[in-house]
C-alpha cells in the first residue's frame, strides 16, 4: 500500500494562519474564563444560533449573549487585521 504523498504547498502554513490560530486560541480561551460553567463550541456563531432564550435568567442571558458576540466579533475583525 503506498503512502499519501501531500504536495508541499498544501502542507504549507503561513505565519500569519498561526498567529490568526493563536489570536482566535486567546479570545476563546477569555471567553473561557469569563464563562466558566458554559461549554462553548469551536464555532460561536452556532452558540448564538442555538441558544433558547429563556433558558437562563435574564440578566445572565444578556450578559452571555454579549459576552460571546463579542469574543465573535474580536475574532472576525482579527482576521481582517
Amino acid at each position: 500500500m503506498a503512502a499519501l504523498r501531500v504536495p508541499n504547498f498544501v502542507r504549507r502554513r503561513s505565519a500569519s494562519a498561526y498567529v490568526m490560530d493563536d489570536w482566535e486560541s486567546h479570545v476563546r480561551s477569555e471567553l473561557a474564563l469569563e464563562l466558566p460553567d458554559e461549554d462553548i463550541g469551536e464555532d460561536l456563531d452556532d452558540c448564538l444560533d442555538f441558544y433558547r432564550f429563556g433558558s437562563k435568567p435574564r440578566c445572565e442571558e444578556i450578559e452571555y449573549l454579549e459576552l460571546v458576540r463579542d469574543a465573535r466579533d474580536r475574532i472576525a475583525r482579527g482576521r481582517t487585521a
